[in-house]
């Protein structure tokens, strides 16, 4: 009789957070030019919330699955969910999808939506201590945004909170897109050529 012979293929992937990142970065900079009032409307911002916010993260979340990456895969699917559900919102506040649906948009609910996303990002952010330090100024900037959406949402403040989450989420963009260089020419030239900062080690697992 002749042996079965069995081999075992490792498939290896390609990190994802660049493209994450990249996608993160783009839409929070379109989405802070509104908040700011540099530019006006949604109709520009809807795209890029979709196919940047939503769909670039939801892409890496997949990946970083197919690592066995917990934390990335959390990370970017929670948020490019965010940015699908954000942006039919606001289809839906502009008359997209009837006028019987936009006289009954009640900005409170999604206060609530985002104070579950600043629950959710306090945790990420304590997981982020032991992934880099660009990585953690993300997620303290992703809070602050959080923080602002929810109380500008509940009319706590509005004019406050409302310049906070904006001017968070334009920082989040430039920092983002620095993450995004960092993770490719890092990888790229395999070295350290954008310092990234290294895990606090604060967290370690007990022997």
């Amino acid at each position: 009789m002749q042996k079965e012979s069995s081999s075992n293929v490792k498939i290896i992937n390609a990190d994802p957070s660049a493209l994450g990142l990249f996608g993160l970065a783009i839409v929070t900079l379109v989405a802070s030019s509104q908040k700011l009032g540099i530019t006006t409307g949604y109709s520009f911002v809807i795209p890029w919330a979709i196919f940047l916010g939503a769909f670039a993260q939801l892409f890496a979340c997949i990946q970083d699955s197919k690592r066995n990456n917990t934390f990335g895969t959390t990370a970017f699917g929670a948020y490019a969910f965010f940015w699908f559900a954000v942006a039919t919102s606001w289809m839906f506040k502009m008359g997209v999808f009837g006028t019987a649906l936009a006289s009954d948009v009640d900005g409170k609910q999604l206060g609530f939506a985002f104070a579950g996303y600043l629950v959710f990002t306090l945790f990420m952010t304590i997981g982020a201590v032991e992934t880099n330090r660009v990585l953690l100024i993300i997620f303290c900037l992703i809070d602050l945004l959080f923080l602002g959406l929810t109380l500008d949402a509940f009319s706590v403040a509005p004019e406050i909170f409302h310049t906070l989450a904006a001017y968070s989420e334009l920082a989040i963009g430039i920092v983002s897109l620095y993450g995004c260089g960092a993770s490719v020419l890092n990888a790229h030239f395999g070295r350290s050529f954008l310092p990234i900062g290294k895990p606090f080690g604060i967290f370690k697992p007990r022997a």
